[in-house]
């Protein structure tokens, strides 16, 4: 089983189905073959197939969910793509950082989602919030505008020479750390919501001010299942109280 087998791609809401195809493309000339798809505005059709060219196999088997919470449930690192500048700063990695990061949770066996948001608006600040790391592809500011299957060539290539220089390197022991599942994160969340409110520590009618910071907060540290484990019984302490 290879390195790249543990990455996905995740594509929300593509519009244009040649873009599926590019991309699955751009994935399979840097060894990716993971594509996920969250609810498509059209499915996979015979543009699609032709644009992929050779990788027409990643198209077919390409995974169709409802939700990007589906399409991340079983990863334990989550990288979203951001051409903007974003009220509450987020986790930010270069895109040359981004290749090193996945490559290195890679060899602790995590599961990661690299995830694409739509064409014309990219990723809702609520799917950012989902993420543990944003990643922006440096282009020129006076004009920056990549498409979508370009974005996917780019960072698939920062994942493939992250493990070139690997390949490079002695093999170094790695440090075996558990992180939890984007689901079990969730978890939490709702966990966490639900005791705050009922403390009274948060406005009923405006909880996402508060939640979207402690997400950061819990993002910048990113906690270990051990350390999740340890919050969930804080948190039922406090409802038995």
């Amino acid at each position: 089983m290879s390195l790249l087998d543990n990455i996905k791609i995740v594509l929300i809401e593509t519009s244009h189905t040649g873009n599926m195809g590019s991309a699955a493309r751009a994935m399979k000339t840097m060894g990716l073959s993971k594509l996920c798809l969250v609810n498509p505005i059209v499915k996979p059709d015979s543009q699609s197939i032709s644009l992929a060219a050779g990788a027409s196999d990643i198209v077919k088997q390409a995974q169709i969910v409802n939700s990007m919470q589906e399409a991340i449930a079983d990863c334990q690192l989550v990288i979203g793509t951001s051409a903007r500048s974003r009220h509450l700063q987020w986790p930010h990695l270069e895109s040359f950082q981004s290749g090193d990061k996945i490559i290195a949770e890679a060899l602790l066996g995590h599961k990661i989602a690299l995830v694409f948001g739509r064409e014309r608006v990219g990723l809702t600040n609520e799917e950012l919030q989902k993420c543990h790391y944003h990643v922006s592809i440096p282009a020129n500011e006076k004009y920056s505008s990549l498409n979508l299957a370009m974005s996917v060539q780019v960072l698939c290539y920062e994942i493939r020479m992250a493990m070139l220089r690997l390949n490079e390197q002695p093999p170094v022991e790695n440090e075996s750390i558990d992180y939890p599942k984007d689901q079990d994160l969730e978890r939490f969340y709702h966990h966490l919501e639900q005791t705050l409110l009922q403390t009274g520590f948060i406005n009923p009618n405006h909880p996402g001010q508060i939640m979207g910071r402690l997400r950061r907060l819990f993002t910048r540290a990113r906690v270990e299942q051990q350390e999740l484990n340890i919050l969930r019984g804080v948190l039922t302490s406090i409802e038995k109280k």
